[in-house]
C-alpha cells in the first residue's frame, strides 16, 4: 500500500515541476506531461488545505469564544 504524502512533501514536489517546466529544455510532450501532474498535484494541495480550514472551523465552533469570519486571502 502506497503512504500518502502530506502537504510539506507534495507542495515541494509542485515546485520541482514548476521549475522543470520554467528551465525550457522538456519537449513539448514533456511539458504537457509535467503540466498535467502539477494541476494533479495541485489540486491535492488544495485539498489538504481544504480539510485544514474545515479542522480550523471545527475548532473555533467548539471552543465558543472565537467568532468565525470568511478568510480571504486578499488580506
Amino acid at each position: 500500500m502506497k503512504k500518502e504524502e502530506n502537504f510539506e512533501a507534495k507542495l515541494t514536489k509542485l515546485e520541482n515541476i514548476v521549475s522543470e517546466l520554467e528551465k525550457g529544455d522538456l519537449s513539448l510532450e514533456e511539458s504537457l506531461n509535467k503540466f498535467e501532474e502539477g494541476i494533479t498535484v495541485s489540486k491535492d494541495c488544495n485539498k489538504f488545505l481544504e480539510n485544514a480550514e474545515k479542522k480550523i472551523t471545527i475548532i473555533l465552533q467548539e471552543n465558543g469564544e472565537i467568532k468565525e469570519e470568511p478568510f480571504s486571502a486578499d488580506e
